[in-house]
């Protein structure tokens, strides 16, 4: 949570993106690369046009144990190379979507920590069904890669009052995800 706090208050500071002209409820921070709907840049344009902070060794460390903890073949060459770090109040919500902006074929990891989040994972063809609701708690991975790398997914509900004690967050939610993007400067 200290660097989480760190981070947000810049150089980049943490921002509600805007999607097709309306502003995101979810609050994001980028690491490595700053995300835009549909694009990456290394500066936040949308923002304050500063470079973003470099992605810690420690993060990229902690996504090759993700991967090695689900067997995921040769984790140790997984290199991502940003981070999108997302705040969720207890209305925000994230649609249904793809992560598509990347190149990169590599598997997305992402981290909970906070309240607990209804997670829906869909299919890779379109929003509809079949999907499943799964329950994130704070602490929990969720990794998606292969087949399921372009799964439709979203957040549909934050669970007010089950963040732990010790997690440093009192209410809310933060999803750090890991993306190798297969992007050059």
């Amino acid at each position: 949570m200290a660097a989480f706090h760190q981070w947000a208050a810049g150089p980049v500071p943490i921002r509600s993106a805007t999607v097709r002209g309306h502003p995101m409820s979810v609050r994001t921070v980028c690491l490595g690369w700053h995300w835009q709907p549909y694009r990456y840049s290394r500066h936040a344009g949308d923002v304050n046009g500063a470079r973003v902070l470099p992605l810690p060794e420690w993060l990229i460390e902690l996504g090759r144990r993700a991967l090695a903890s689900v067997g995921w073949p040769d984790a140790a060459a997984y290199r991502p190379d940003t981070a999108l770090i997302n705040f969720y109040d207890a209305g925000a919500k994230m649609g249904l979507h793809q992560d598509k902006d990347e190149v990169s074929p590599d598997p997305v990891v992402s981290l909970s920590v906070g309240e607990a989040c209804v997670f829906r994972f869909g299919n890779t063809e379109n929003r509809n069904r079949p999907h499943t609701d799964v329950e994130l708690r704070s602490g929990d991975l969720f990794v998606f890669g292969g087949p399921a790398r372009l799964a439709y997914h979203g957040v549909t509900t934050i669970i007010p009052g089950t963040a732990p004690d010790d997690c440093g967050l009192t209410d809310g939610r933060i999803n750090i995800t890991l993306r190798a993007t297969g992007l050059r400067d």
